[in-house]
């Protein structure tokens, strides 16, 4: 009986401004409409994803602000444009109820990061509620109390 090999995930590009500007309430993973020279461009890490949001077109999902900065060694006969407005791809159903979180207000779509998964360039994106400025403060205060622990642990075991 052969065993499945679980599928092997690496990070292309993190929206780190994404979890400090939202709370995020549910993940999805989306698959993306890209071209070669965009996936060429992953390949060598040249992704820049905090600018990037979700906007939902004629119940289609599509990732703008995304930029993919095109490798100098591209094809001659392609014009790059690394702020392309890219097609993600997902079950009609999942559209929908997406479709209907999304019109309550307050809610929204933010691309979170980019990794390959069996070969392929997935989008996990999340549906994410905006924080006010007093829980900024707080995560800020929450993660500068984790680094002085970090450092009282690492002191302490020198």
């Amino acid at each position: 009986m052969a065993t499945k090999k679980p599928a092997i995930q690496t990070r292309i590009a993190d929206n780190k401004k994404a979890a400090y500007n939202y709370f995020f309430e549910e993940k999805f993973e989306a698959g993306m409409v890209l071209e070669g020279w965009e996936v060429k461009a992953a390949r060598e890490g040249k992704v820049q994803l905090t600018d990037g949001y979700v906007v939902i077109r004629d119940g289609e999902l599509y990732l703008i602000g995304c930029q993919i900065n095109p490798l100098h060694t591209a094809s001659s006969h392609v014009t790059p444009d690394k702020v392309r407005t890219k097609k993600l791809l997902m079950k009609k159903d999942e559209i929908k109820r997406l479709i209907g979180k999304v019109e309550q207000k307050g809610h929204t779509l933010v691309p979170v990061n980019l990794h390959w998964k069996n070969g392929k360039i997935k989008c996990e994106i999340a549906l994410a509620k905006g924080k006010a400025e007093h829980d900024k403060r707080d995560t800020i205060k929450d993660r500068e109390g984790k680094r002085e622990v970090e450092r009282a642990m690492k002191s302490r075991t020198r």
